[in-house]
């Protein structure tokens, strides 16, 4: 992914209560008009699009109903229907900042900039993913064995601690506010304490 060249300026769907991460994936029906024209125009571009968590009631106004931090997607597949409605999956890429919305374009559109992690030394990355590691498979110790080989092997592809700590997140935290908290967070070690933390409440009491 980091060959992928981030866009200073991208068309933006808003979702109440929606927050991708970095790595993860989301699927999308669109069908309003206006993410319709976005979608085409996303097409016959770079095939990335933006994802804005609305906090606020008057969507009119993404400058104070949008949270400031989202992230930005590449569309992985897309399938449109004779309606003219597509049904697509977006792969997260990067943490962006709505620096300033633009009324150039029919449907929401910003111009962004790249969020980047305060990421761990490296004398203490394998301790910690060690830790996240051993929280996951306690809280998942009542599930079934393909679903902890899955996850683990989503934490050796994802290799670096950053990248789990989004990985872990998307599976794991489901709660919206938690969710835009952990997005807006740069701090790696304070996402992975987070991460552990809940990890181990969600675990079986000893």
């Amino acid at each position: 992914m980091n060959s992928l060249e981030i866009p200073e300026r991208c068309g933006v769907i808003l979702l109440p209560d929606s927050v991708l991460f970095p790595h993860g994936a989301m699927p999308l029906h669109i069908f309003e008009p206006r993410y319709r024209q976005m979608l085409n125009d996303v097409l016959e571009g770079n095939c990335m699009f933006c994802v804005g968590n609305l906090i606020g009631s008057d969507s009119s106004d993404p400058a104070t109903s949008v949270a400031p931090i989202g992230t930005i997607g590449l569309v992985r597949a897309s399938r449109e229907s004779d309606e003219g409605t597509s049904n697509l999956l977006l792969h997260g890429i990067f943490r962006i900042r709505f620096d300033e919305w633009l009324e150039e374009k029919p449907y929401p559109y910003a111009a962004i900039s790249p969020v980047l992690n305060t990421t761990l030394p490296a004398s203490e990355e394998a301790a910690y993913l060690d830790r996240l590691r051993r929280a996951m498979n306690r809280a998942l110790s009542g599930f079934p064995s393909e679903v902890n080989e899955q996850l683990n092997e989503t934490l050796d592809r994802a290799g670096d601690s950053a990248t789990c700590s989004d990985a872990m997140a998307q599976q794991f935290i489901h709660d919206p506010a938690s969710r835009q908290k952990l997005l807006e967070t740069t701090e790696v070690r304070a996402r992975l304490d987070f991460l552990i933390q809940f990890l181990k409440k969600a675990g079986p009491s000893v």
